[in-house]
C-alpha cells in the first residue's frame, strides 16, 4: 500500500476541513474541541478563524503557518488529531478528534 497523503483541503465552517486524500477517501474533521483544549498558545491563536483558514498542505500533510500545527495525513486519515499519553492509565493513547463525514 502506498503512503496516505492529502491531496485536498477545503474549509467548511467554523473549524470543520474537508479532506480528500490520495486513495480517493473524504473525511471532514472538527478541529473545535482540540482547538479550545489545548494547553499550547501556538495552538489556541487558531481560535481565531481568520487564521484557522490559513492550512496549506505540504508533503500530503495538513500544517499551519511555519508548523505552529502539523498534522500527518496518516493520523487525520484514521480520525487522530493528537495522540496522549496517560502515566496513571493502562491506556497508552486515545483518539481525540471528531469525525464528521467519513465517505
Amino acid at each position: 500500500m502506498k503512503s496516505v497523503k492529502i491531496i485536498s483541503a477545503v474549509y467548511l465552517e467554523d473549524y470543520k476541513i474537508l479532506l480528500l486524500f490520495n486513495d480517493n477517501k473524504s473525511l471532514t474533521i472538527d478541529f473545535q474541541e482540540l482547538l479550545q483544549t489545548s494547553p499550547f498558545g501556538n495552538e489556541k491563536k487558531y481560535l481565531q478563524k481568520e487564521l484557522f483558514q490559513q492550512f496549506k498542505i505540504e508533503l500530503g500533510d495538513l500544517i499551519w503557518n511555519d508548523y505552529d500545527m502539523c498534522f500527518q495525513a496518516k493520523n487525520l486519515y484514521q480520525g487522530i488529531l493528537r495522540k496522549r499519553t496517560f502515566l496513571k492509565s493502562s491506556r497508552p493513547n486515545r483518539k481525540t478528534s471528531k469525525i464528521i463525514q467519513n465517505e
